[in-house]
């Protein structure tokens, strides 16, 4: 059985699918498959893929009608092979000798089910921002959540899953932001979650992606999602839960100023907004206190307004 499955959704990256399976075949890790999944892509994409899989014997190809990045990835879960899954995105690359290691580690660990490795967010953009993780391990959702803040880095590429894990689990169809949909169903049949500062993805800025032109539509939906874990974990007053609160308000600022809709996410008060990282957010907390979130949301859409050029 091959050990690692690559799954590798494709649709509309020409320019950048050679440089993305290059980072694969050059590993020195040799025991994956990767498996590509032409998504309908109505330029070059299909030919490059299928030249790939006639030179290299370890890629398979999937031509399939455009159903959307979820329903790629379903696509090649339903046929991968190996013990380990992992995601990448064709618009990104991974570091030479990246995989090696992190196989070493589930090798000699094996009750690890997931582990997550560090990676550079927007590269080659000014946002551009390297995470690199501690060695930590995380044996329930709650804790890895909170105090790992997996909340602030939910994607399914920088990543290694055991493949049962995905015997009841898929990502949603039609879901933009489906990472966080999901991860928390994967975390749900985890027994170990690891992270590592070892490895290093390459998640490359793309002005067309829709963390950079989300709608307030598509913002609802990763709205959504926080709700889900907000009612799921029962959030209290600990310093990393109002952290948690903190963040999944500033989303919902962005939805309803977006949307003009009233908010979603149940009012509460911050206890220790002192305690919160950065000045902006210990000022957002203050006003959500004093305010509540529904005049909160009324106001930042009005000086949102005030501030825009005429």
């Amino acid at each position: 059985m091959t050990t690692l499955s690559i799954i590798i959704p494709v649709y509309c990256v020409e320019k950048s699918l050679d440089r993305c399976l290059q980072s694969i075949v050059q590993q020195s890790f040799t025991d994956w498959e990767a498996i590509l999944v032409d998504d309908g892509s109505p330029d070059r994409c299909p030919a490059i893929c299928d030249a790939w899989a006639k030179r290299e014997s370890r890629i398979t190809v999937i031509h399939k009608a455009n159903g959307g990045l979820s329903d790629a990835r379903n696509a090649g879960i339903d046929i991968a092979k190996g013990d380990y899954i992992t995601f990448v995105d064709s618009d990104d690359f991974i570091a030479p000798d990246t995989y090696l290691p992190l196989m070493q580690q589930l090798a000699k660990r094996p009750e690890i089910d997931i582990l997550e490795y560090s990676l550079i967010c927007q590269y080659g953009s000014p946002q551009e921002k390297k995470i690199v993780f501690g060695n930590c391990a995380y044996t329930d959702l709650r804790t890895y959540w909170l105090d790992g803040q997996a909340y602030q880095h939910s994607y399914a590429c920088n990543k290694l899953f055991r493949r049962s894990l995905f015997d009841e689990v898929r990502f949603p169809k039609g879901t933009v932001f489906e990472d966080l949909h999901t991860l928390p169903l994967l975390l749900e049949h985890a027994r170990l979650t690891v992270t590592t500062s070892l490895g290093l993805y390459y998640y490359c800025a793309n002005s067309e992606g829709i963390t950079h032109r989300a709608s307030g539509s598509e913002l609802k939906m990763l709205l959504q999602g926080h709700i889900i874990m907000y009612d799921k974990l029962n959030l209290q007053h600990s310093a990393t839960e109002e952290a948690y609160y903190m963040h999944i308000l500033n989303i919902q600022l962005s939805t309803s100023l977006l949307t003009g809709e009233p908010p979603q996410l149940p009012d509460r008060k911050i206890i220790h907004p002192l305690q919160l990282e950065s000045n902006s957010a210990k000022i957002k907390a203050i006003s959500l206190n004093l305010l509540g979130i529904n005049n909160l949301c009324r106001i930042y859409r009005i000086l949102f307004r005030m501030k825009k050029p005429r």
